[in-house]
């Protein structure tokens, strides 16, 4: 009788560091995103897995102002790729990144490889003009910048001299009279209006991308019933994933 209590006693034992463990832990089962106790580590994020490919386990350092483009010009450089697949309930649209934007581009890798954008929405539908993606009214997302960083803007890149086209990719911005022309870091637009609608775009705000197949996927969630303020009746969730 005595054996069987001291087995019972250190069984317990064994489940309470268990679930101890496991409670130092804080993660969102939808998304993967793994945020860090603060206490532990506060100015670093974890790199994240998917089923679509492994990532090299390292501790990124926080972006800031300070920092950002010290940090993607050097994760630019080892993260070449340029493109990506973009899925949605409505199909899949395909984009190139272009080099000769380099710290968006790579802004815009890191934030895939980070699993981003997973279950984000394309927030913005405006019909014959463009559809804006990357920001949602989920928990999730407001987790992800934080664990990310909410303090850093992309400086303009405008000396490429491109202009916005049908199917063009530009950086959102955090608020229109922006002097210095930045970026916000986690939402973007594809361009689908005539040319004459994107003059006062133009010079304003980096081009840093352009769909090469899948515009009939951007038509199609262009035109989606919405609310005055062109958010989608029906959220289109997003995943965003590298394809070379």
């Amino acid at each position: 009788m005595k054996k069987l209590l001291l087995f019972c006693y250190l069984l317990i034992g064994l489940l309470s560091c268990e679930d101890t463990k496991k409670a130092n832990v804080k993660s969102n089962s939808n998304t993967n995103v793994e945020v860090l106790d603060k206490k532990n580590d506060p100015d670093s994020i974890p790199t994240i897995t998917n089923e679509n490919y492994t990532l090299e386990k390292k501790i990124y350092p926080k972006i800031t102002q300070d920092n950002a483009v010290e940090f993607l010009t050097e994760y630019g450089a080892n993260n070449p790729e340029t493109k990506v697949r973009i899925s949605t309930v409505h199909g899949n649209i395909e984009i190139l990144l272009f080099k000769d934007t380099p710290l968006h581009r790579a802004n815009f890798i890191y934030l895939v490889k980070q699993l981003y954008f997973d279950d984000t929405f394309f927030h913005r539908v405006a019909p014959n003009f463009i559809i804006q993606a990357g920001n949602s009214d989920l928990k999730s997302t407001s987790q992800k910048r934080k664990a990310l960083s909410s303090k850093y803007r992309l400086p303009a890149e405008l000396n490429s001299g491109r202009i916005h086209k049908y199917g063009t990719i530009s950086g959102a911005k955090h608020y229109r009279k922006n002097p210095d022309k930045m970026s916000a870091p986690y939402e973007f637009f594809i361009f689908i209006g005539p040319k004459n609608s994107a003059n006062h775009l133009n010079g304003d705000y980096t081009v840093f991308g352009k769909v090469t197949k899948g515009m009939e996927v951007v038509e199609t969630i262009a035109n989606l019933p919405a609310d005055k303020q062109e958010w989608p009746l029906d959220n289109v969730y997003i995943k965003a994933e590298i394809i070379d």
